[in-house]
């Protein structure tokens, strides 16, 4: 069992890469016992789902019925708090703006990878999907991490 409680996923606006991670975690952690949400460090009002995310996120059986972009808060975050950034510059301002947050990785750090998601925002349907597919695989060694007790 994990010692995190809640995993946040952390993006810039909180409309595309981190609710698209946040719609597949909450798929494939059937045990349930880890909170998840999404958040963005840059949210100056509550926008929906990007519309190609909400499509790809359809194409797959999933959604977040009426998502808003939300930005990260210090309430948000707790000592049992795992937060996972799309880019280190997320991880950076992540540590910089919440000094008591002490689990923040990159996604892919996390995940035993390198790098940076790219976002997909202002791309095609294709762009998304590939998006989609790389958090599909970094979700997917995260929760196994995390159902090792790390």
């Amino acid at each position: 069992m994990s010692k995190y409680k809640k995993v946040i996923f952390v993006c810039t606006g909180n409309t595309c890469r981190s609710p698209m991670a946040e719609a597949i975690f909450r798929r494939m952690n059937n045990a349930g016992e880890i909170e998840v949400y999404s958040r963005g460090l840059v949210v100056l009002f509550p926008e929906p789902l990007n519309p190609k995310a909400e499509i790809v996120l359809k194409k797959h059986d999933l959604e977040l019925n009426n998502h808003v972009a939300k930005g990260l808060e210090p309430s948000d975050i707790d000592e049992n708090t795992l937060i996972l950034t799309m880019t280190a510059a997320h991880k950076k301002k992540v540590t910089e703006l919440f000094p008591e947050a002490d689990a923040v990785f990159t996604i892919k750090e996390f995940a035993g990878e390198m790098g940076d998601v790219i976002d997909p925002y202002g791309g095609s349907l294709l762009d998304y999907e590939d998006c989609y597919n790389e958090l599909g695989r970094l979700v997917k060694k995260t929760i196994y991490k995390l159902s090792e007790g790390i």
